[in-house]
């Protein structure tokens, strides 16, 4: 099966997925060699050499999701999902503090792990799961839809707790968007929808932190709050209006050096636009679209309701977790400190992109190996 399943591999998807990867290493070496060394006092290629490890293990996981047949996650979501909701729990009790936010778990040699990024996934195989084995009775809003909203809520609420709101907004909107190609009744479809922004409106008002209120200022406010909450913001239009068309050349950005915090993280596309321009975010742009894209046409040509699901989840995850990065940086909408997917530096992350990418390839190579046998017993 594994002989058939790399025949059929989607090469574009492929391709896309270790150029991003590829290319976002060298960045965060760009973005970190000053900063690793002024701000965090370490040498100048520590992260660089912990995102190539991140990427190795990141190849790991690719190659495991591509060969790894996706039916079987529907027999071990309740394991993956028990795991995710222990590893969420154990966050509260042995977690590591960064940036104000609850959210590592230390691997001893490995680093840290961030058992939110697991739990978008988790999410997204439990509901592709719930919903194909309610396929038949989809309209009952009691028992079709309510379980299933109730248990991914409880999860939402466990990685807001930390507080990580970006990844809990994330992990939202990709159930949600499970939920809406699932079949359902207009009624239901437009009640969720009301229930989703009224949600909304009651966590703005009475569910933010302060700290969380004041990043809505730094967005829509930067310069009336140029020293605090606008500040990273500013400092992002100023790399991408350094960088122009042609960049700066890789390497010799300046608001990296100090003045725009977290360059490589939640900045890197800032660093991007300032070293290679519009030109270099164009082609991230362009690499980042034709994963989304190309995961919804395997959408589209999976055979079963759960592999459909499952790559309608895993192609809003990649879509939906990009938006709300590059909203941030360009102030479109508030900071929440999510990563670019394969480009930002960070482990887990990237491990669970990756991962999620090798999905995508295994479920459009089982259809295509399908599709075949169909056209075969038909001749």
């Amino acid at each position: 099966m594994i002989r058939r399943i790399l025949k059929n591999i989607d090469f574009t998807i492929l391709f896309a997925v270790l150029a991003l990867s590829a290319f976002g290493t060298v960045m965060v070496y760009s973005a970190s060699m000053v900063s690793g060394v002024m701000v965090y006092e370490v040498t100048p290629d520590y992260f660089f050499n912990r995102q190539l490890m991140s990427w190795g293990l990141g190849l790991v996981a690719l190659f495991f999701g591509i060969i790894f047949p996706y039916k079987n996650y529907r027999r071990l979501f309740k394991l993956i999902l028990l795991g995710t909701v222990i590893l969420l729990a154990a966050v509260f009790v042995f977690g590591h503090t960064s940036n104000n936010a609850q959210s590592w778990l230390a691997i001893p040699g490995l680093g840290k792990f961030q058992p939110a990024e697991l739990a978008k996934m988790s999410l997204i195989i439990y509901m592709a799961t719930i919903f194909t084995k309610k396929s038949g009775y989809i309209e009952d809003f009691t028992r079709a839809l309510l379980p299933p909203i109730i248990l991914m809520m409880l999860v939402v609420a466990m990685i807001l707790k930390q507080p990580d709101l970006g990844t809990a907004l994330i992990a939202l909107a990709v159930s949600g968007l499970i939920i809406m190609s699932s079949g359902l009744k207009k009624v239901h479809l437009f009640s969720m929808i009301g229930i989703a922004l009224a949600g909304a409106v009651f966590m703005y008002n009475f569910g933010l932190s302060e700290e969380q209120l004041s990043r809505f200022d730094g967005a829509y406010q930067p310069f009336e709050y140029a020293d605090d909450a606008g500040y990273q913001l500013i400092n992002s239009y100023l790399a991408i209006h350094n960088g122009g068309l042609f960049g700066t050349g890789l390497g010799a950005g300046v608001q990296k050096l100090g003045y725009l915090p977290e360059a490589h993280t939640d900045f890197i596309m800032a660093v991007i636009a300032e070293e290679l321009g519009v030109i270099g975010v164009g082609v991230v742009l362009l690499l980042l679209g034709l994963i989304v894209l190309r995961g919804f046409y395997v959408s589209m040509e999976s055979h079963d309701t759960f592999g459909r699901l499952l790559a309608i989840g895993v192609s809003g995850l990649i879509g939906i977790q990009a938006i709300i990065n590059l909203g941030g940086l360009t102030g479109l909408l508030p900071l929440t400190g999510v990563p670019l997917p394969f480009v930002s530096y960070g482990g887990t992350s990237l491990l669970m992109m990756m991962f999620s990418a090798g999905m995508l390839i295994n479920i459009h190579a089982i259809s295509k190996i399908k599709k075949a046998q169909e056209q075969k017993v038909a001749a």
